[in-house]
């Protein structure tokens, strides 16, 4: 599965969450952001067109290789701010305490292996008053629902590099320290594919004490 994790997943994945609907939802998470922005999980630098003027620089958090070589492909660099790659692991990271103004998180936290610890260290380097904006799915209120992602989830996790379809997004972001002021769940439309299943989605704001 190394190989398929490693060089097919990053391809999928660009495709799959760079349609028309989820740039929508892109667009909205990263309204508000400046200054110094942490970004867990860059991918393919989906987001990158949709950083707001008041970004400085995006300090690129992003384990595959794969996908920053395509995010390297797509950043023209002309009226956006700069994004060098600042670590592979968001478990541990390499920034100073305090040291960023925001962060950014979408479609990262279903497949980072400990996610509570990574969440810590997004807390740990944002400055007092700085936001997390996050952008996930996870697990559905639904009870039928949610019933059928912890079944999948195993299927899952072996055939997206270890994504979960049952993470209970809230509930991790508060209990890293951060107050989540904002928060909207909902279903991906019924256009997409599995858009229950796959698409419980948490979008929301958290702030550091």
């Amino acid at each position: 599965m190394r190989w398929w994790n490693e060089q097919v997943v990053p391809r999928v994945t660009d495709r799959l969450l760079g349609v028309g609907e989820i740039h929508k939802l892109r667009q909205r998470v990263c309204a508000g952001l400046q200054g110094q922005v942490l970004e867990s999980g860059f991918g393919s630098g989906l987001n990158d067109e949709h950083y707001p003027p008041g970004v400085v620089q995006v300090s690129a958090v992003e384990p595959s290789d794969v996908a920053w070589r395509i995010a390297q492909a797509k950043h023209m660099g002309e009226g956006r701010p700069p994004v060098v790659r600042a670590g592979l692991d968001g478990q541990s990271l390499s920034l100073p305490d305090g040291s960023m103004d925001a962060a950014l998180s979408t479609f990262t936290l279903c497949t980072i292996p400990q996610a509570e610890v990574a969440l810590r260290e997004v807390a740990r380097v944002l400055r007092p008053g700085g936001e997390l904006h996050f952008l996930e799915h996870g697990l559905a209120a639904d009870p039928g629902v949610a019933r059928w992602q912890h079944r999948l989830t195993p299927v899952q996790r072996r055939l997206a590099a270890g994504c979960h379809l049952n993470r209970p997004i809230a509930e991790l972001v508060e209990h890293s320290g951060l107050a989540v002021e904002d928060l909207e769940t909902f279903y991906l439309p019924a256009t997409l594919p599995g858009s229950k299943v796959f698409g419980q989605i948490y979008l929301g704001r958290a702030v550091k004490d």
